[in-house]
């Protein structure tokens, strides 16, 4: 009875809003590792990105342009607050990225402001848009 239990347990399932939030983890490391390509496979194809003036591919390609600018890449997350509306959500965040050519200390860095709509898609969640404002 208690294998039984501990069976039925481990079956539930990630709540939504941990599922995104671990999406975000997976995307900010990547960044780290200087994978974009890992980063892109959490992002639709129909993605807009600041009110419609960068779509997915143009996303990938500052990806891109930022792991060749940088030998290092830092990425550290504020607090992920994910507001749920059905198979749609919205996770509101700050991030600090920081760049450089992997010394003691980074040669560049900036916070931005990020608000990203996240949409079920089968099982798993992805992100459709995103606007982010840089702060410093």
């Amino acid at each position: 009875m208690a294998g039984l239990l501990v069976l039925l347990g481990s079956c539930r399932r990630t709540p939504d809003e941990e599922r995104i939030r671990q999406n975000i983890a997976a995307m900010r490391q990547a960044m780290e590792d200087r994978t974009p390509r890992v980063f892109m496979a959490h992002v639709d194809d129909d993605f807009v990105g600041n009110d419609a003036n960068i779509d997915k591919a143009a996303l990938a390609n500052i990806l891109r342009v930022e792991v060749l600018r940088n030998d290092q890449v830092g990425v550290t997350l504020g607090p992920i607050d994910v507001e749920m509306q059905g198979d749609r959500a919205t996770a509101r965040l700050t991030a600090t990225f920081t760049g450089g050519s992997g010394g003691l200390l980074p040669e560049r860095g900036s916070v931005y402001t990020i608000t990203s709509g996240w949409k079920r898609k089968g099982s798993e969640w992805i992100c459709f848009s995103a606007r982010w404002e840089q702060n410093l």
